[in-house]
């Protein structure tokens, strides 16, 4: 998941760099008054998307299946968990009744 977030941020980091150049250089329009910089974001962000989409799909796809099995793994801890305590829960309640019927 970390590679994935680095290579997602060095893709939007690159289209940064280029539309900062496309801005400066009179090639791209330039934002309304002082938000220049947030004009810059904003289509750094608006382009990198499409790209990274298409780019990393291999790589997200990898990411998702580690946190399927992430995830059903930590399901099955769970469900054994769950049955540990029935099996305790179902243990002292038939101790119980053995020793309510003794005395």
């Amino acid at each position: 998941m970390l590679r994935y977030t680095l290579m997602r941020l060095g893709i939007f980091v690159g289209c940064l760099v280029v539309v900062w150049g496309l801005v400066h250089s009179g090639l791209a329009p330039r934002g309304l008054g002082d938000s220049n910089g947030l004009w810059i974001v904003l289509l750094a962000l608006l382009i990198s998307a499409p790209i990274s989409l298409v780019a990393l799909r291999e790589e997200r796809d990898r990411a998702s299946e580690r946190i399927v099995r992430r995830v059903d793994r930590a399901k099955a801890n769970l469900e054994a968990n769950r049955n540990q305590e029935d099996a305790a829960d179902d243990t002292a309640r038939a101790q119980g009744r053995t020793q309510g019927q003794a005395s």
